[in-house]
């Protein structure tokens, strides 16, 4: 082989691994968060769904029954451009949390508009002068055995900081009705949108933060990816 195609290789091979690295946000010995650009959206989709499940259902085996719910999530996802999607990984190469964002384009139809006939922009006081965030996706595997707690907490920043960096942004998401509990205790402002509706085996409801809201949970935690 060339000297000349060695040196290629290299160079290929060097921009990987610089890719890989500018994509890792976390690391420590149990586990690493990745924001993954092309993410398999099955493996995802039948994390979150079996998660929910595992939380929230009487029998797991209603899992086996969720597939047309993982190919929906999958169809959705796909129509969202620009996502955030965060996945932590134990040393397994296991997923054992996630979390996606995306700035709405005001075209694509939200999970809020199609589980609640709720338009953000309509429903939000001065809806028509925000950028729209919507965090979705969110689960942790609690049997993974490394503190959850953190890896929440974790998550839940990297899903805000685009929000945050926005002077514009306001977060929007459908929440399990325990997960949003936990939110406002750890310091995130939420606004309900409407009446709550059983979604992925929990009760949900339609919620919104404005940027201020989500500024003391942000300043607060802004340690929380360091080693």
């Amino acid at each position: 082989m060339s000297k000349s195609k060695k040196n290629v290789i290299f160079l290929y091979l060097e921009s990987i691994l610089v890719q890989d690295m500018e994509n890792i946000f976390f690391r420590n010995d149990n586990y690493t968060i990745h924001r993954i650009e092309n993410v398999d959206l099955r493996q995802l989709a039948e994390f979150v769904v079996s998660e929910n499940c595992r939380h929230h259902c009487a029998d797991e085996s209603v899992v086996s029954e969720d597939v047309d719910c993982i190919k929906a999530i999958c169809q959705e996802e796909r129509s969202f451009a620009h996502s955030y999607i965060y996945i932590a990984y134990n040393q397994s190469s296991k997923i054992i949390g996630s979390i996606r964002t995306f700035k709405w384009d005001r075209n694509s139809l939200l999970p809020m508009q199609k589980i609640f006939g709720i338009n953000p922009i309509d429903a939000v006081p001065h809806g028509k002068d925000y950028d729209f965030w919507h965090i979705g996706r969110f689960a942790i595997d609690s049997y993974s055995g490394i503190s959850t707690l953190t890896l929440f907490k974790q998550l839940v920043y990297l899903s805000i900081m685009p929000i945050i960096e926005d002077p514009k942004g306001c977060m929007i998401a459908e929440m399990d009705s325990k997960l949003l509990r936990t939110l406002n205790i750890l310091g995130i402002e939420t606004v309900r949108l409407g009446k709550s509706v059983e979604y992925l085996h929990s009760e949900t409801i339609p919620v919104y933060s404005e940027r201020k809201g989500l500024l003391y949970f942000y300043n607060r935690n802004s340690d929380i990816l360091k080693k």
